[in-house]
Formats: C-alpha cells, sequence, structure tokens
C-alpha cells in the first residue's frame, strides 16, 4: 500500500492509500499538491538508500517523502 510520510518540527505524519480507491486517490494527490503549493519538497524513494525529487504526483510510487522548506539565517 503507497505511504506518504510528511516531515515536520513534530516528526513525520503517514498517509496510507488504496491506488485502487478513487477517493483515496483522489485525497492522495489532493494532499500531494497543497504541500508542494506551501514549499514541502516531494521525493520518491528509487531504493534503500536513494530518493528522486518529483514535481507530480505518482500514484504508483510505493513510498513519497515531504520535507518542509528549509530556513537558514
Amino acid at each position: 500500500m503507497p505511504i506518504q510520510l510528511v516531515m515536520d518540527r513534530n516528526g513525520d505524519s503517514r498517509y496510507s492509500f488504496n491506488s485502487g480507491d478513487a477517493e483515496e486517490l483522489a485525497e492522495a494527490e489532493q494532499r500531494f499538491y497543497e504541500l508542494t503549493r506551501i514549499g514541502f519538497t516531494a521525493a520518491v524513494r528509487t531504493s534503500p538508500d536513494q530518493v528522486s525529487k518529483v514535481w507530480s504526483f505518482d500514484p504508483s510510487a510505493e513510498e513519497t517523502l515531504f520535507f518542509p522548506r528549509l530556513v537558514g539565517g
């Protein structure tokens, strides 16, 4: 079952969804675009040690990670 991991200041939130369920798939896609619109970086795990940045929702990705924008100063 695909999962979206959202990293934030409090740790992480996990959202699994059934890609065969139209309603759950729509929620996952909406979450993807809402998070990237507010500045999160989305990445798909391509192997145990690697991730690739993505710009569009991929319902076949087993694991999508969302990292918040880093603020320097």
